[in-house]
């Protein structure tokens, strides 16, 4: 294989940082192959290169088709994979992280374990609700209680703006269609944001279940960092969905949200907030992404050999 061109797998260390590639590509309706060192995506307007380098995610829309060979390119050049519904509002299944270094996963399991520190990330995650409020001296009830009072003034301002009745959140999970159309409209919406923040999460290589002020779901980060912007994007969409009182509420919502989502950048964001949540002083230079783990030092180097005596 190493004769043919393009199918060397590059060293680890040539592979550049993940600072200095595109962030997400979403890609729908094309069949993905490779040339080279190239990805190659063919639709109805022709065929496009991408340099692998390029690429941090790929997010997999409908309609698209990959080949093996393009997945052994992805594979080698450390690029995540993400199959998703339009514009990832909904997450569907997973690939590699892409990063191999599990800091990020490491930092929110350290942090996670320690209720000090378990608090001092959800007290942040308040900070990112109250970016003009001193938090500091808050309780963790005192903090539900402030972002209870917030949800309430946006869903009664939301009421307000687009003249729709809020008579409070109520829904089955099991039954869409049981309630009003602001709340499926509402858990369509919130259907969506949980879509995208599931792919983010995976493809920072960070655990879903693992969080902050959800706890005990497979997906309670998940909650968490939705939480952060359902004010901001999927309660007044579906607050202005449900006005217009039409056939396909679900549909037009999921679009509505997904054209907002791409608006915002709502994916640059998820990643800049889940790295300030986890990992706000991420050193500049780049480091290496497997040691040693020592009771004593907490990591020695890797790819050496210690001697019998060795105690470092």
């Amino acid at each position: 294989m190493a004769e043919i061109a393009g199918m060397i797998k590059p060293e680890l260390q040539a592979l550049p940082q993940i600072s200095d590639r595109m962030t997400f590509l979403y890609l729908e309706h094309c069949k993905i192959n490779r040339q080279d060192s190239a990805i190659t995506v063919l639709n109805e307007k022709g065929i496009f290169n991408i340099p692998s380098a390029t690429i941090s995610v790929l997010l997999l829309g409908p309609g698209t088709e990959i080949t093996h060979r393009a997945m052994e390119l992805i594979g080698d050049s450390g690029i995540s994979v993400c199959w998703v519904g339009e514009h990832g509002v909904r997450y569907y299944a997973g690939g590699r992280a892409l990063t191999h270094s599990s800091r990020l996963l490491l930092k929110q399991v350290e942090a996670i374990s320690n209720q000090r520190r378990r608090l001092e990330v959800a007290r942040k995650m308040y900070v990112l609700r109250f970016p003009d409020e001193d938090v500091d001296g808050l309780t963790l009830q005192q903090l539900r209680g402030k972002e209870g009072t917030r949800i309430r003034k946006v869903y009664k301002k939301a009421s307000a703006d687009f003249g729709v009745p809020w008579n409070g959140r109520e829904y089955d999970p099991d039954d869409f269609t049981a309630s009003d159309a602001v709340n499926q409209a509402l858990s369509a919406a919130h259907a969506c944001l949980y879509g995208l923040a599931h792919a983010v999460i995976c493809a920072l290589g960070c655990s879903p279940a693992l969080g902050f002020v959800h706890t005990g779901h497979e997906l309670s980060f998940v909650y968490d960092i939705a939480d952060l912007y359902k004010a901001d994007v999927t309660i007044p969409i579906a607050f202005e969905i449900a006005a217009q009182e039409t056939d396909d509420l679900s549909g037009t919502v999921r679009r509505r949200v997904r054209d907002e989502m791409v608006k915002l950048h709502l994916v640059e964001k998820m990643v800049k907030d889940i790295k300030f949540l986890l990992m706000p002083d991420e050193p500049s230079e780049p480091e290496k992404v497997m040691y040693l783990w020592d009771d004593k030092t907490g990591v020695v180097d890797f790819g050496k050999q210690y001697g019998t005596g060795d105690t470092s």
